[in-house]
């Protein structure tokens, strides 16, 4: 299990895209479950990925959870 939070210089509905194209059919080809304009959620493999997106200090905030997909995650985070 991994949370993490990185700060980008990317929008969220960017971080949304680039969260759907690197863990969706494209990618890992995990399931989307739940989506919004700022959360999106994950599942397969026996684990799943749960993204947040905020603003703070004119930056956009991204909070990462996963499970069994730590790995990805911490390669996402490089992406963005």
């Amino acid at each position: 299990m991994l949370r993490i939070t990185t700060k980008t210089k990317l929008t969220s509905a960017q971080i949304i895209q680039k969260a759907i194209d690197f863990w969706g059919s494209k990618g890992y080809g995990l399931k989307i479950v739940e989506q919004t304009e700022t959360t999106i959620k994950f599942e397969g493999g026996g684990g799943l990925v749960d993204i947040s997106v905020g603003v703070v200090n004119d930056k956009t905030e991204v909070d990462l959870f996963s499970r069994e997909w730590e790995y990805q995650t911490k390669e996402f985070i490089r992406a963005i």
